[in-house]
């Protein structure tokens, strides 16, 4: 009795032409554009406007942000963490990067210092900001700078 209605039906539509259904498909193409969308990681360095890099011929743009703790120190010599916390003293800068360490080694990550000095800052202030990275742990530095065209 199946196999009547099985050849009852392709009789039907052997003068047809046969369509594929496409609903699905975009169905499911979109399903995958959400997903990867929510579970891949946005990572934002939050950039303060208030610093001038410098510039340099050889500044390359990073292609990886994660594990990056971001410092920022102004042409007046002020350091702020990258949510907008001044660092008055060397201990709050310490104190401040080994708290960024720790949830970076929680999550497997390494953790880097970005350091964003403006342009016309004193060398022994970013001396002072490397230090006390160091001194918590942290000894890979990445100086930001803008990138100049290349002739």
């Amino acid at each position: 009795m199946a196999s009547e209605k099985l050849r009852a039906a392709t009789e039907s539509i052997e003068g047809e032409e046969l369509q594929m259904d496409m609903s699905s498909m975009i169905d499911l193409v979109f399903l995958l554009l959400i997903f990867f969308m929510v579970s891949s990681h946005l990572i934002i360095v939050q950039i303060d406007k208030r610093v001038k890099p410098p510039t340099a011929k050889n500044a390359q743009v990073a292609k990886n942000a994660t594990g990056r703790v971001v410092v920022n120190v102004l042409d007046d010599g002020t350091i702020w963490a990258q949510d907008e916390v001044e660092l008055g003293s060397t201990d709050a800068i310490t104190e401040y990067v080994q708290a960024a360490r720790e949830r970076h080694d929680e999550s497997g990550l390494p953790t880097r210092l970005n350091l964003r000095a403006d342009k016309g800052v004193d060398t022994r202030v970013i001396k002072k900001v490397v230090q006390a990275a160091g001194d918590a742990g942290v000894s890979d530095v990445i100086f930001g700078s803008y990138v100049v065209e290349k002739n």
